[in-house]
């Protein structure tokens, strides 16, 4: 997932777990009706609820994205309930029709205590949250978090549940921000780089369009204006400055996540190189893992051998991640095809003994 797609993930999922197992729709439409519903200065009839909440849902996904008279019904029921927000609805006889309002005058959901639930979805996400704290552009989080722990109780019952993998002293960190919003607003860069095998750093303007996480490190995909790559990759703990230059932006019709990150493991795609099958055979002990937690999305059905042993394949582009996932598994994996990779792992573990003899 790249960064854009991950800091609305994130926003999406607070709201959600914020606003209990409401999906976006019925948000809008309970937000509508409390106001209407707190509204003493005008009478709604059922007519008039409907057309305000369509009103809504259309300025927001476009038209014919309205509901009906019983839809509204079920959505007053919803509020009225305990499982909802145990609103007090008036219904006022007005000749031979009903309005609506609550009974409280100065009553809105938006007043209501918290429920259990909602107090627990808080708690839940505010440990979400705190993972992000020190990563540029969410600085807001080490204020929003002291502040909503002493206004909602919750100063006393801190007690972290939940851990994630971060590496907060990673030396890329500062650059995210820059090339974040270089990408968000299609501005060119020129960035100093310094790679692992060039003494000196060198400059490289990029087009950039992409960020990504992998292994705890992030990486930024661009067009490298020199040479006319549209792939070209670099680490950002590689970086040594950036600077926006004034040039023309030029987009790219990629799609990274089938066309070019779905056939790799990691973040090294070999041009021109082809998707090949690799098999592999794992003993029994390790099975399970492997089942449950997949090593590619191409992963097939595993077929089992009498020894209990375990056999899988996926389909990617052989790179450097490919070779480092599979020595990663150690004695428990055995490369079967094709016989260039498993060439390649029997080297690899052979300079390795080599290592150990000395």
């Amino acid at each position: 997932m790249n960064l854009i797609l991950h800091y609305k993930y994130l926003e999406l999922q607070f709201i959600q777990s914020v606003f209990m197992p409401i999906n976006k729709n019925a948000y809008i439409r309970y937000q509508v009706l409390d106001r209407c519903f707190s509204n003493s200065g005008r009478k709604f009839y059922w007519q008039d609820l409907l057309e305000e909440v369509n009103k809504a849902l259309i300025d927001i996904n476009g038209e014919g994205k309205g509901i009906g008279r019983t839809q509204l019904f079920k959505d007053i029921s919803f509020m009225e309930s305990e499982a909802g927000f145990s609103i007090l609805l008036e219904r006022e006889k007005d000749g031979k029709k009903v309005f609506y309002r609550y009974e409280d005058r100065n009553f809105s959901i938006k007043n209501s205590p918290l429920s259990t639930n909602e107090s627990d979805s808080i708690k839940s996400s505010l440990l979400v949250l705190s993972r992000f704290k020190g990563l540029p552009q969410f600085e807001w989080v080490n204020e929003l978090i002291p502040i909503l722990n002493d206004k909602l109780g919750f100063a006393n019952e801190s007690k972290q549940v939940i851990y994630f993998d971060s590496n907060i002293d990673y030396e890329g960190i500062s650059f995210i921000e820059p090339i974040f919003n270089a990408i968000s607003n299609s501005r060119v860069l020129e960035i100093e780089y310094q790679d692992f095998k060039n003494p000196l750093s060198y400059k490289i303007v990029l087009h950039p369009y992409v960020l990504k996480q992998y292994n705890n490190r992030w990486f930024v995909f661009g067009l490298n204006e020199e040479n006319n790559i549209s792939f070209w990759n670099m680490a950002l703990d590689r970086i040594q400055s950036i600077n926006e230059l004034d040039k023309d932006y030029k987009t790219a019709d990629i799609d990274w996540e089938d066309d070019y990150f779905y056939d790799i493991i990691g973040v090294t795609r070999i041009q021109n190189a082809d998707v090949q099958e690799i098999v592999l055979q794992f003993l029994s002990e390790l099975a399970p893992y492997i089942q449950t937690k997949p090593i590619h999305p191409t992963q097939t059905r595993p077929k089992f051998l009498e020894s209990g042993e375990m056999v899988i394949s996926i389909k990617v582009i052989p790179n450097y991640e490919l070779e480092r996932l599979i020595l990663s598994y150690g004695e428990k994996v055995k490369v079967i095809s094709p016989k260039s990779i498993r060439d390649k792992i029997q080297f690899r573990i052979q300079k390795m003994l080599i290592q150990y003899d000395e």
